[in-house]
């Protein structure tokens, strides 16, 4: 097909995170709203750089020809088309909050003020604050022949001060430079005292204290020029698992070799001078394409901080979630899975605590006998992990795939796998050549008439924190057929079963492709220009060209095809013949939760079916 018919996958994420910019700019949103959205911008762009922008600078310095899915880039013409729209972004970003977001922020009695900015009473409150709390924990670190640049950490802020200095020998005076971090410890927005008595909280970054108190830090030093500047290392690596013995500590390796990636954005102060700004691309080994001048203060992801401040005028209305009505508070979590035979719970709507109250309960039953999980990213004192290991070490049989390779939580997960572990839970650490992303609970009980199995699978991950911010759908039931396809599915992904023949699952890489592109074609030959096929596609992603060519062919075939995509999506219909683009819908929801739930409807021909998961349909996944 040809590829105008495509939209590239990173030129479209970067269209979705265009979206997240519009949010922040919306005027609709409360004030405080659009500073969580810049943040998640900024959160967005560092991991686009760290993944995707690190694997296309990988490919263009091994000279390859980008075979991407819509075919039509070469590497360098790719970051060139990259650069140019993150350029863009970027500067409405700052352009935004400098001439929208300070004033109106400061029109609400929140003031983000220079130090220069400040009265001299707050500079004076700012100087002992920072003498007492800031300072004892700052360590300078020389530049010369004598002390190495030193490593720099990925998404660390740091200072270059650049120094006239005398030489201890010889009494000459000469330029230097040295680094300051600025402590992740320290609150990136210091609070200062306000003189005024309107109420105004008046907030200094932490740079601009640091870089106004430099003197304490360099005794007889004239200090010339400080400059703040940010690196994004390469975080997008692969392990060769079939050559390896010990997944677990392989990746401990890899971990501790992260923090010497090589770099791929430099994002340096607007007010740097050319002479800092070579010296920073010299000593990390960044190009002038790979560095990027900020004006405004560095990572904006930061505005979290003052984005949590209690000001209820300035936010959305409180939503908590709400205990689901289907399920009784007097009744165990199995006795309700028992009485209805099957629950479906909408997060965050509805309360996730059903499903920590399950595992709690189910590790103190005495006639629970096994409890088998799959995790992939759960929080740092996750109250699920906890219930395993109470399981555990109650006796319980407790099996748990623990996928360590979920990007950017392997620690977390590598240091609560070990918890398990040591409880006595058998723990194994992924499937090699696999991610495991399904999200499925199995219990094992012992009751009068036999042993019975009742089942939990969801949309999204089994974390409490995350629970409460993204949408996902959670599936509870005692269905023999799919209580024994899920135990089925833990031979598989815990020993070396053979997949068994699914009843109720579909399971990837098996057969996850195929049945969708037969149920997409299912509704094709079902439909007429008088009675439409319908399709519903609710996912984070879309970018298998081969799922969207089926699309394309069944919207010739008057499907009516309604898609929610989050994020990317590598559909293009209106390169399509009007015809047959104006039967396909994209949509795309951006709201005050992520919308993280998978479902796919088929309306064929009058009798629906539906299925929810935890698949996109990207290749990776199917």
């Amino acid at each position: 097909m040809n590829n105008k018919y495509f939209i590239n996958r990173d030129i479209s994420w970067l269209e979705f995170n265009r979206r997240v910019l519009d949010e922040a700019t919306d005027c609709g949103n409360p004030l405080l709203e659009r500073l969580k959205f810049l943040a998640i911008f900024s959160s967005n762009l560092d991991e686009f750089f760290m993944v995707r922008m690190a694997a296309i600078m990988r490919k263009e310095a091994d000279q390859e020809n980008l075979v991407g899915n819509d075919g039509t880039y070469t590497p360098g013409e790719l970051l060139e088309n990259l650069d140019e729209r993150i350029g863009e972004l970027v500067e409405k970003q700052y352009r935004y909050y400098r001439d929208d977001i300070l004033p109106e922020l400061a029109e609400n009695g929140i003031r983000i003020a220079s130090y220069d900015e400040l009265s001299g009473p707050q500079q004076t409150a700012a100087h002992l604050l920072f003498e007492r709390e800031i300072l004892p924990v700052l360590t300078p670190v020389g530049v010369d022949p004598s002390h190495p640049f030193p490593l720099v950490p990925n998404l660390g802020l740091e200072l270059l001060v650049r120094l006239n200095r005398k030489n201890r020998k010889t009494g000459k005076r000469s330029e230097s430079f040295a680094i300051v971090e600025v402590p992740s410890v320290v609150p990136r927005f210091i609070p200062v005292e306000s003189d005024q008595e309107d109420g105004t909280l008046t907030f200094v970054p932490a740079e601009e204290l640091i870089a106004n108190n430099l003197a304490s830090l360099f005794l007889g030093c004239e200090i010339l020029e400080c400059s703040a500047f940010r690196i994004s290392r390469d975080m997008d690596f692969s392990i060769d698992e079939e050559s390896i013995d010990d997944l677990l500590s392989e990746m401990q390796i890899t971990l501790q070799r992260k923090a010497k990636r090589i770099v791929v954005r430099l994002e340096v102060a607007e007010s740097a001078t050319a002479k800092t700004r070579t010296f920073l691309q010299k000593k990390l080994g960044a190009t002038e394409e790979q560095t990027y001048s900020i004006d405004g203060p560095l990572n904006l992801k930061n505005l979290w901080e003052l984005a949590s401040l209690q000001v209820p005028e300035l936010t959305d209305d409180p939503m908590p979630p709400l205990p689901p009505l289907r399920i009784d508070p007097n009744l165990s979590m199995i006795e309700n899975i028992r009485r209805r035979g099957s629950l479906m719970i909408h997060h965050p709507y509805e309360s996730f605590d059903p499903v920590v109250r399950l595992l709690e309960e189910a590790a103190e039953d005495p006639d629970v006998l096994a409890i088998k999980q799959t995790l992939y990213r759960v929080s740092g004192n996750s109250p699920i992990v906890n219930a395993l290991v109470k399981a555990a070490r109650n006796g319980k049989q407790v099996s748990v795939l623990f996928e360590i390779k979920a990007r950017f939580d392997e620690e977390n997960n590598i240091r609560r796998a070990r918890e398990l572990a040591e409880a006595g839970a058998h723990v194994v650490y992924g499937i090699a050549g696999l991610k495991v992303h399904c999200k499925a609970l199995l219990i094992v009980r012992r009751e009068e008439t036999g042993i019975r199995r009742y089942v939990h699978l969801s949309t999204g991950n089994y974390n409490d924190k995350t629970a409460r911010q993204y949408t996902d759908l959670g599936y509870f039931s005692d269905d023999p057929l799919l209580a024994s396809d899920v135990a089925g599915l833990f031979n598989v992904i815990t020993g070396f079963s053979d997949p068994p023949h699914w009843h109720k699952l579909i399971v990837a890489p098996f057969e996850l492709k195929n049945r969708i592109i037969y149920l997409i074609d299912r509704e094709a030959m079902l439909s007429s220009r008088q009675n439409p096929g319908h399709i519903t596609i609710k996912v984070n992603a879309i970018i298998d060209y081969e799922v969207i060519e089926h699309l394309y062919a069944a919207a010739e075939r008057h499907v009516k095809i309604d898609l929610i995509v989050r994020g990317i999506c590598g559909l293009n219909p209106y390169a399509l013949p009007e015809k047959v683009g104006k039967n396909i819908r994209v949509i795309g929801i951006l709201d005050r939760f992520l919308e993280h739930s998978r479902i796919y409807i088929f309306k064929n021909n009058g009798s629906p079916e539906y299925f929810m998961g935890s698949s996109d349909l990207m290749p990776r996944n199917l």
